[in-house]
């Protein structure tokens, strides 16, 4: 096992030990794990200050924590407040009496499970490399797991056994549960708890029955060469923007309603940090930490992509989603069991399709420079375009890089893009540029329809009348990004102070 090329590579990140034909845990850690596996009458493992016990005695073991013995154990401190404290006795008694043996267990084949994949992992994509490993910045390509793999996987990160050292360097964000639940007392907020209650909900249903699906991660890169070669659009330039002819496609909006419930085949579009995931295994709850939480498997990319370049996105398909929620930020409430009625493709994955796309963070008024420009819809462009299409004649509308060229969806070109506020809020984007940006690289990308939703954003409003209006000019994509490029030069120079829908619409009327 251990000359694989890829799990070579990834060894390191994982909690395992390579044999000489095979993976196993470290005998300490294989023994705990299944002295708790064995229930609560035999393990007495039935509070979270015991829990709390057995995982530091497996991260010594695993030789994960450096601490000083006297200092107070906020892994302790955090799980013995929260299953001790936070949730009922009748949860508590559940949760230690079916789903920590059970997650044990599950953990317990993880050297198998990952054998197996190994094996199978050349064969899934006709010879596509698509094994676990580390998955950098510019080497695009795909990782196939299955759900029981994920799971366990997502169990390890529950019981902080993922050796972290190495993470930094390479750019990958922290994977176990201490960040989220090893916070004292008075760190705890309703968010936080409702977002360990999100991820609990999930390991009771995988505990419960077991999903047999498959989810895809795919970081896919736009390249910076490919100039003379027909099959890559490589990373455009304002030329090829203000050159385009292809029409804008259809726009609905939507002013309520959440992305991952619209009910069609669409592209949905993950507000994310360059890091995938952001802050889901912290404090926070922005709407890309809720969407991990509801979508637990989507934490599952945390462990082997780093962070996204300018020119990349990461698209993840197959995800099931576990739990309903109410709120936003401060508001967010876990609110109950979910039952994802999504079909399955010819790969056995679920038909959610999630784009994770990074905007650029505060940028104040240097969004309006021509680079900042340039690098939104460049970064929107990466993610929306699809492998399956090849269009005919300029301007050249084909896959991202990828290790090889593959096709998953017999159907994309059909596919279009469930999306936001994309950039704003938190980020402080300006959303009526940032939706026309969107809008200009759905349409180039070939896809058929933009369905925006605005979270009822007062400052969109009058979204609908100025998409008709743009319709109704028959506008297509170089027109309406000049249009864009004018009016941002007029925002920088400070002759215009008027959002760009006023600023358009008035420019209509001058015109006339």
């Amino acid at each position: 096992m251990e000359k694989k090329e890829d799990l070579g590579s990834f060894l390191k990140y994982l909690p395992l030990v390579a044999q000489s034909s095979s993976l196993a845990w470290p005998p300490s850690v294989e023994q705990e794990l299944q002295t708790i596996s064995e229930g609560p009458t035999k393990s007495m493992v039935n509070s979270g200050e015991v829990l709390a016990s057995h995982i530091t005695n497996m991260r010594k073991s695993l030789s994960l924590d450096a601490g000083d013995d006297l200092s107070p154990n906020p892994l302790l401190q955090g799980y013995a407040t929260f299953f001790d404290k936070k949730i009922s006795r009748e949860e508590s008694a559940k949760f230690f009496g079916e789903v920590v043996p059970a997650l044990c267990g599950l953990i317990l084949q993880l050297p198998s499970m990952l054998e197996t994949h190994y094996q199978n992992a050349d064969h899934v994509l006709d010879g596509v490399t698509s094994g676990l490993r580390l998955l950098a910045p510019q080497e695009a390509g795909v990782v196939f797991l299955s759900q029981e793999l994920i799971a366990a996987l997502l169990a390890c990160s529950f019981f902080c056994l993922f050796p972290e050292a190495d993470r930094r360097s390479k750019h990958l964000q922290s994977i176990n549960f201490d960040d989220l639940i090893s916070f004292p007392f008075m760190s705890y907020c309703s968010k936080r708890e409702n977002k360990i209650r999100c991820l609990l909900h999930y390991f009771e249903r995988v505990c419960q029955c077991m999903p047999t699906g498959f989810v895809s991660f795919e970081r896919k890169v736009l390249p910076r060469g490919h100039k003379h070669n027909p099959h890559y659009v490589s990373y455009p330039d304002a030329e090829y923007w203000a050159k385009s002819t292809t029409p804008l496609c259809s726009v609905e909006i939507h002013t309520s309603g959440a992305i991952e419930d619209q009910p069609g085949e669409a592209l949905e579009v993950d507000f994310a940090d360059e890091y995938i995931g952001g802050l889901t295994l912290s404090y926070d709850t922005l709407q890309e930490e809720i969407r991990f939480v509801i979508n637990p498997e989507l934490i599952a990319g945390m462990i082997f992509l780093p962070r996204m370049d300018a020119n990349e996105a990461i698209e993840i398909v197959g995800v099931e989603r576990f739990s309903r929620y109410t709120g936003y930020g401060p508001s967010f409430q876990y609110a109950g069991d979910y039952t994802d009625e999504k079909d399955f493709d010819a790969f056995k994955r679920r038909k959610t399709r999630v784009i994770a796309i990074d905007a650029l963070p505060n940028p104040g008024s240097t969004q309006y420079k021509p680079e900042r420009l340039l690098r939104e819809i460049n970064k929107a462009f990466s993610g929306y375009l699809h492998q399956c299409k090849h269009q005919a004649g300029p301007p050249p509308s084909s896959a991202v890089e990828s290790s090889k060229r593959w096709c998953m969806d017999d159907h994309e070109e059909k596919i279009g893009v469930a999306t936001g506020n994309w950039g704003c809020g938190v980020f402080g984007g300006d959303p009526e540029v940032k939706i026309m940006l969107q809008w200009l690289a759905i349409s180039q990308s070939g896809r058929p329809f933009m369905s925006y939703y605005t979270f009822g954003l007062q400052a969109l409003q009058n979204v609908n009348q100025v998409t008709e209006r743009i319709s109704l000019q028959e506008m297509n994509v170089g027109e309406l990004w000049s249009k864009l490029v004018e009016y941002s030069a007029e925002r920088l120079s400070r002759s215009t102070r008027l959002g760009f829908f006023s600023w358009f619409m008035a420019s209509l009327s001058a015109t006339n």
